[in-house]
């Protein structure tokens, strides 16, 4: 949503918007010259507004939807608007259960580096943007990240479909995952005659095209260039590599030179919470977005390799009571198959607007814990964690703070 607020301020219109909560996220959006109030109350909305969007996560009932309906202004969807968009300009969708914003930065940072000058939208803040997660280009490309909850990707019009991988992902929308697999579909499918559509070879789930009306290029971990690229990235671990080749197909495609996009590929630094080092004296401490159970092995895998010696400590709040119940015996197989040597589990997120319907009364953290039974994995609250942490941590250790949530504000308490 707020590089999309700032889409449209860059472009000469008078933008505000609300949020439950401040964060850094509505600090910066201030910043950038939109007006932020906090809070839903129907006082936020005045009869010479344009148009009023809104997340998917805002329920029907919310009272600034309410009252924007009433007052007849023409509401949309953030994909519905962004999907508005997707028709102005030639589109490089990015979808993905896993990658997605890293996948959508390194092909929007290596279209800016080819002189391309692209618009970027990316779900997560770029170094390279000054903090942003949006880059205001002067080019004929939009590079954008395309999720498949409540099938928003659906809504886009792209030239250019990337898809990293297919996962169990979004069941509380999906419910199964044939049904995630067949959305998946659908949206391939979208492409133009002419159009190109960039697939994980590596990938067992991702749905097949045997022939269509545009063209498919695959790239894999057994390709060539897959050695120069972990020899080059500064990101670690085989699913950034993954990504990278993602970003090199789509490149090949628009007849960038290899040479361009190496240099490009080599120097992006990472984004916020994607393996993000904030702090490396006198212990190492990590921010990392990873909140399903592919995405926290595979984060973890990189850190044990990264840090082959170090004593690992992990700090992980489980996003959504719905993902948590969906997919707990995951969660359980990964934490007993990790080797990390502390793991602290903390409360569940509660994720506004996504938890109406009631689950199971067993699916807790403090369950999960004595699934996984390891002597080293624990349940606490954040504060006991955080306090827990800083009385037994040693120079020189690790510490990973994980999670899709309000976790990542411990970072600065470390």
């Amino acid at each position: 949503m707020s590089a999309l607020a700032q889409y449209y301020a860059e472009k000469g219109n008078t933008v505000s918007g609300s949020d439950l909560v401040a964060s850094e996220i509505t600090d910066f959006l201030k910043k950038r010259g939109v007006e932020i109030m906090i809070g839903n109350t129907v006082d936020h909305i005045s009869k010479d507004i344009d148009v009023v969007v809104y997340s998917p996560a805002v329920p029907q009932d919310n009272p600034e939807l309410l009252k924007a309906k009433n007052y007849n202004i023409k509401t949309a969807t953030y994909p519905e608007a962004l999907g508005l968009l997707t028709k102005e300009y030639k589109t490089i969708a990015v979808a993905g259960s896993h990658g997605k914003s890293t996948t959508t930065a390194l092909i929007g940072l290596l279209l800016e580096k080819a002189g391309l000058d692209p618009t970027i939208i990316v779900g997560t803040k770029l170094k390279e943007l000054g903090g942003s997660n949006f880059r205001a280009g002067k080019g004929e490309w939009l590079v954008i990240e395309a999720c498949e909850y409540d099938g928003s990707f659906l809504n886009y019009q792209p030239q250019i479909t990337v898809v990293t991988n297919v996962d169990k992902e979004h069941l509380d929308y999906f419910k199964t995952f044939a049904n995630v697999k067949k959305t998946f579909k659908q949206f391939m499918a979208k492409l133009p005659a002419g159009g190109f559509l960039v697939v994980n070879k590596d990938d067992k789930h991702t749905p097949k095209f045997a022939a269509a009306n545009f063209g498919v290029q695959h790239f894999s971990l057994k390709q060539p260039e897959a050695k120069k690229i972990k020899n080059l990235l500064q990101i670690p671990g085989q699913h950034n590599v993954s990504n990278a080749l993602a970003a090199l197909a789509v490149a090949r495609i628009l007849k960038i030179p290899d040479k361009v996009s190496f240099q490009s590929l080599s120097e992006y630094q990472g984004s916020w919470r994607r393996f993000e080092i904030i702090k490396k004296e006198p212990y190492t401490v990590i921010s990392d977005y990873a909140h399903h159970p592919n995405e926290i092995l595979a984060t973890l895998i990189s850190a044990r390799e990264k840090f082959p010696t170090q004593k690992i400590w992990l700090i992980f709040e489980p996003h959504q009571y719905q993902r948590t119940h969906y997919l707990f015996n995951d969660f359980v197989k990964v934490f007993k198959k990790v080797q990390i040597d502390n793991i602290i589990i903390t409360d569940i997120y509660d994720v506004a607007g996504r938890e109406e319907k009631k689950i199971s009364s067993a699916t807790s953290s403090e369950n999960l814990v004595k699934k996984i039974v390891k002597e080293h994995v624990r349940y606490m609250s954040i504060d006991k964690a955080e306090q827990f942490v800083k009385d037994n941590i040693k120079n020189g250790e690790v510490l990973i703070i994980m999670g899709a949530g309000t976790v990542y504000k411990l970072g600065a308490k470390f």
